[in-house]
């Protein structure tokens, strides 16, 4: 393509709006003739479907309930007025415990100033707060934020190590839409017995956020714990960072959620266009679908070229295959449907995986995404006339070149400055096209069953866990090998687990548990030295 016939391109099939502050550039996805043309009936139907799910319509036939994250930026849409009502009750809640808590009128149980906060999660409830609070620090922020999003006792240890000197000056939110999600309960009674171990009192640290009358709600209710804010069963993880899961810990930091949230209710407006062209998020659904042939061909790469997004790829991972990697369609045909995300910041991938990106399988597209302001208040020339943010686009740029040249597709997101508002405008953007490519490709973004299939596999190991050593401490007088005790346990089909679970269990001195060795790894018997109970609070 010369570089005249590029420029019209460009001109052509660029997306622009200056309220939003964004430019979408598709004009290197390499669109065949009359491509938007002969999806317009995807797309109607899309509309269509969108419609009926901000009006209400349920979303989640498995948990038989609706998805409303767009009503949290724009309440007045709910279906009810009471559904309104708490969401604009649970805004004013959050920014006035949170000012209160930044000013020192809410203490701590030695009553200091809170100066810290650390929030206990899993998944959407963690990966939003994250990006947040990361792309928007100041460097002046009234509370630094921390977060244990993972049930890695290293991991737990290695963050409350970082926070002893303060702990008395750091408030805790724990985030569980359930309020029973596995990772988060072990976070909790690990950061809770890590208070009481220093002689202070977690209820008097210690928020949640959950849903009403959750076991975790009863809990903080009962132990008087200094707030609890509410998720609906309408919100979902992944879609949740508009809730009070995002904009509890990004107030307690801070940041202006107001500008957040109506930088997302501008870009939701915008992207309920209904002519393609003008609607950022129907491009980009559209893009995808080229892109993938509408069956999960390519994956997606992201590419952000701004250090302050180091965390979107991980959030977009989530809300995108969490909400389109789907066994069957809307029909219950078989499809395996999905969208790969993966990819790092730029440039550092310049010298990374660029390099497969031009040379190697052509089995994906990139989104380079890039911000045309820093916050710098002087400029500083690496040489005359250049900055190391000129380079910086200028890498953003010749990644796009050089992947045109290899005749690999590309899109490109830009954000005129990076702030509260544009951050919640990036983010609704990619809400809305994922919902939209869910029906391009006929599959239901807002249910998650092969999630909850791997809790239940969890669930089982424990209990299987619990039922060896309650066998083991029975006979404690015993050996046994992995075969001896399947079969003693009535569980022949679990050997493999089995065998997993002791060689991991009897690396642990304190749970008792001797590996005495055979002729081989899976001739070695296991036994109970001597009962010991547990030690549990």
């Amino acid at each position: 393509m010369t570089k005249t016939r590029a420029w019209e391109n460009y001109k052509n099939n660029l997306f622009y709006d200056e309220r939003l502050g964004l430019y979408l550039d598709y004009s290197r996805m390499n669109f065949p003739p009359h491509y938007f043309k002969g999806m317009g009936p995807g797309v109607q139907r899309a509309f269509a479907e969108m419609k009926l799910l901000e009006a209400g319509k349920i979303a989640n036939p498995d948990e038989n309930r609706m998805a409303g994250h767009y009503w949290l930026r724009a309440p007045q849409l709910a279906p009810t007025e009471e559904i309104a009502a708490d969401i604009q009750n649970t805004i004013r809640d959050i920014k006035e415990f949170a000012a209160r808590v930044r000013q020192g009128e809410i203490r701590s149980c030695t009553d200091k100033k809170f100066t810290k906060f650390l929030l206990v999660g899993i998944g959407g409830s963690v990966l939003g707060p994250m990006l947040l609070g990361d792309a928007l620090k100041t460097g002046r922020d009234p509370l630094t934020p921390y977060y244990i999003d993972n049930t890695d006792p290293d991991g737990i240890d290695d963050l409350l190590d970082q926070l002893q000197a303060d702990l008395d000056k750091t408030i805790v939110a724990v985030v569980s839409k359930s309020g029973g999600t596995v990772e988060t309960v072990n976070g909790m009674l690990e950061v809770r017995h890590y208070f009481a171990s220093r002689g202070l009192d977690f209820a008097s640290s210690a928020v949640a956020v959950t849903m009403t009358a959750s076991k975790l709600d009863l809990a903080a209710r009962r132990e008087k714990w200094l707030a609890r804010f509410p998720i609906w069963d309408w919100v979902g993880g992944r879609t949740s960072v508009t809730s009070a899961a995002g904009l509890l810990p990004a107030a307690l930091q801070g940041l202006d959620i107001d500008a957040f949230l109506q930088g997302a209710g501008q870009c939701d407006e915008i992207t309920r266009r209904t002519e393609i062209r003008t609607n950022p998020a129907v491009l980009l659904a559209l893009s995808w679908y080229h892109a993938t042939g509408g069956q999960a061909k390519r994956a997606m790469v992201l590419l952000p070229y701004k250090d302050r997004l180091r965390f979107l790829t991980r959030y977009l991972q989530q809300l995108i295959m969490e909400s389109l990697g789907k066994e069957k369609d809307i029909g219950g045909n078989l499809v395996h449907q999905g969208l790969t995300v993966y990819g790092n910041k730029g440039s550092s991938d310049q010298h990374a995986y660029v390099q497969q990106l031009l040379d190697g399988a052509d089995d994906f597209f990139v989104t380079l995404i890039g911000v045309l302001t820093d916050n710098r208040s002087e400029m500083f020339y690496v040489q005359p006339d250049v900055t190391s943010g000129d380079y910086l686009r200028a890498f953003l740029q010749g990644t796009r070149e050089a992947l045109t040249a290899k005749k690999r597709g590309s899109l490109t997101i830009i954000l005129e400055k990076l702030d509260a508002r544009s951050l919640g405008v990036l983010l609704a953007l990619y809400e809305r096209a994922v919902g939209f490519y869910a029906s391009l490709i006929n599959i239901n973004a807002y249910h998650q069953p092969g999630v909850e299939l791997g809790k239940k596999s969890a669930e089982k190991e424990i209990k299987l866990q619990l039922k060896v050593l309650q066998f083991l401490r029975q006979n404690a007088a015993q050996g046994f090998t992995v075969e001896e005790l399947a079969a003693a346990l009535g569980e022949p089909l679990e050997m493999e687990a089995l065998f997993k679970m002791l060689e991991y269990l009897s690396l642990y001195p304190q749970r008792g548990i001797k590996k005495i060795a055979g002729e081989n790894i899976f001739t070695a018997r296991y036994q109970m030295e001597a009962f010991r109970k547990p030690k549990y609070e």
